[in-house]
Parts: C-alpha cells; sequence; structure tokens
C-alpha cells in the first residue's frame, strides 16, 4: 500500500462502517459466495434486510465462524484495550431507523448485472458489472455524505457484492470508490494489502448483527465487526490491509479479535441482547474500520427496539479482552 491510501481511506471518521474475509481476489467492493451446500437446506428469503433462514456465509471453519471461546489471552491484550477505551461503553451502530446501520439486499441469480464505474480504488476493486438493483439500499439513505455501503446478495449463486461511497447513474449503472467480491464457499483471502469496502479489506456483511438472527432465529453463530478511533498501521488475519500511520504497539491492528469475557453477567438484559453478548463471548468481534470506540455494526431493521438495544452501553471495554493474535502485518 502506498501511503498516499494509508492516509486518505477513512482514516479518522467519527463514525464507522463495514468488514470481512473469505475473498477470492477481489477489490475495494466485496463479493461473497456461501457454502452451497448449506445454501440448499437454508434458502434466503428475497428482499432488503431478508431472512437468510439460517444460512451461513462462508465454511464451517472460516475464521468468521471459529469459536474462540477458549483461545488465549493476547500478551498485550490490557493495553490494547485501554486504547480503545475502559469505560466506554458498546455502541449498538444500528437501529430501527432505516438509515441507521448498514442496509443489505438479497436479490435471486436473474437480477441484471449493472456496469460499475470505481473512482477511488479502482486498482483494488473487482470488475463489473455486479447484479445491484438500481433502488439497492444505501447506508445513511440517498443523500449521505458519509461512506455510503452498498450489499447485495445473489442468493441463487450465493454471491455477496459490496461497494464503498456507491451512488446510482442513469440506465442502472453505478459508480463507486471501490468493490469487492467474496466467495462465501471458500476461505480464500484478499491479496495482501487490499482494501475492501471496509478499511480492513474484510467482507461487512459477515459481520452485522441481524434482525432474522438475533430476534427470530435466537442465535449469531460468527464474529460481529466494530470500530475503534485509533488504529494501528498494521493488520493480522483475516484482515489484508491498514488505514493508520500510527506504529504504537499498544493500537491495534486491523483484524485484531476481542470478546467478551466469560466472567461477565448478561442475565440482566433483555433476550435479544443477550442473543448478542453470548455471540461476543463465543465468536467475539474483529476491528474492520476506523470509527467511533466500541462501535458495533448492525443492518437497520423497523422492528428493532432502540430502547433495548441501547441497554448494550452496559457493557464497556473493561469487559473485554484480546483473543491472542498471530503474525502482525505492518507494511
Amino acid at each position: 500500500m502506498t501511503m498516499r491510501k494509508v492516509l486518505t481511506r477513512r482514516d479518522f471518521l467519527g463514525h464507522a462502517s463495514a468488514g470481512a474475509l473469505g475473498v477470492t481476489g477481489v477489490a475495494c467492493g466485496i463479493t461473497l459466495l456461501a457454502d452451497p451446500r448449506s445454501a440448499a437446506a437454508q434458502v434466503p428469503d428475497l428482499g432488503i434486510g431478508a431472512d437468510l433462514q439460517g444460512a451461513r456465509p462462508f465454511p464451517s471453519d472460516n475464521p468468521w465462524n471459529q469459536d474462540i471461546s477458549a483461545l488465549p489471552v493476547d500478551a498485550n491484550s490490557a493495553n490494547l484495550i485501554a486504547s480503545i477505551g475502559l469505560t466506554t461503553g458498546l455502541h449498538p451502530d444500528f437501529g430501527s431507523s432505516a438509515t441507521n446501520g448498514i442496509p443489505y439486499d438479497v436479490v435471486a441469480g436473474t437480477q441484471k448485472p449493472e456496469p460499475i464505474t470505481f473512482n477511488l480504488y479502482g486498482d483494488e476493486s473487482d470488475p463489473g458489472p455486479y447484479p445491484i438493483p438500481s433502488n439497492a439500499p444505501i447506508e445513511g439513505g440517498t443523500r449521505s455524505k458519509g461512506d455510503r455501503h452498498v450489499i447485495v446478495i445473489d442468493r441463487d449463486n450465493w454471491i455477496l457484492y459490496e461497494m464503498y461511497k456507491a451512488t446510482p447513474k442513469r440506465n442502472g449503472a453505478w459508480t463507486a470508490g471501490c468493490g469487492a467480491v467474496f466467495h462465501l464457499s471458500s476461505n480464500a483471502l484478499r491479496p495482501a494489502g487490499w482494501t475492501s469496502a471496509d478499511a480492513a479489506g474484510l467482507p461487512i456483511f459477515p459481520g452485522l448483527v441481524r434482525f432474522d438472527e438475533t430476534v427470530i432465529h435466537g442465535a449469531i453463530n460468527h464474529a460481529l465487526r466494530f470500530t475503534a478511533a485509533t488504529t494501528r498501521r498494521a493488520y493480522v488475519s483475516p484482515a489484508r490491509h491498514f488505514a493508520s500511520s500510527n506504529t504504537s504497539t499498544n493500537l491495534p491492528p486491523m483484524g485484531m479479535r476481542v470478546r467478551l469475557k466469560a466472567s461477565v453477567n448478561i442475565s440482566s438484559f433483555g433476550p435479544s441482547v443477550q442473543v448478542i453478548l453470548t455471540a461476543l463471548k463465543k465468536y467475539g468481534m474483529i476491528l474492520a474500520d476506523n470509527g467511533s470506540n466500541w462501535y458495533i455494526s448492525g443492518a437497520p431493521d423497523s422492528r428493532w427496539n432502540d430502547t433495548t438495544l441501547h441497554t448494550l452501553n452496559q457493557i464497556h471495554g473493561s469487559d473485554f479482552e484480546v483473543v491472542q493474535m498471530g503474525t502482525i502485518v505492518t507494511g
């Protein structure tokens, strides 16, 4: 990565968004494919915020789906957690408003592919066309000046497409800062040093808190994504990209995984929040982008109870620990 990319890629935003892995040589936006075997047994519904009916992106041995509850604590966990904030509460960066969270759309395999023009990170983007409907939901709404992520899943081919800074044009075409394609039936990662629609070079969709899993099915069986205000010029697998110029070893690298401590009592929380916290103990959450400290990402849904979701604020940074990391890439 060049210093230009390091310094201009959403380095110090106060609001966060996406991340993921399991890619097959893609770029800034993302396309994901799920395991055809699970898709055959669990066919997702179609539409915006659709119920995936239990189908889970990526194979069961993928890092997003790994049970990390018994893994060792990283030796530098205390300093890394402190850098994000010991007394700062966990914040749900999603809710009942259509503009609060990162939306997604599930389409059929017959959805018409549309041309995509990349205007920021075309050299690290998977070329179009992408099967993106002209009315696909945009993060923050059509007038948003933020990250404007667009996520579309081709249900029948089990492919996920993700774009950053996306804007629809005439005749179905789109422009985007970048875009990437992930094969959800594969554990392949993006090329080393490549970004995605997410600053960490990860897919966004697999890390979202979704209404269908949390409330309808009552279980989240994968890691979630979160953001931190100040990150390190480094990344650890499954991340493939950093977005900072700070080299302090006490700052978190992209891809760092944290988990809610087993000792934290979650019995007083409502059922839906207990589902989220249980997932944070078993699968943890992965640092995927720069943004506000301890912001956890999710998809908007009018059925969310915002008051209930905000009880997550009672969980603080001190309730987390960093899972032992592998090789840290400093670029």
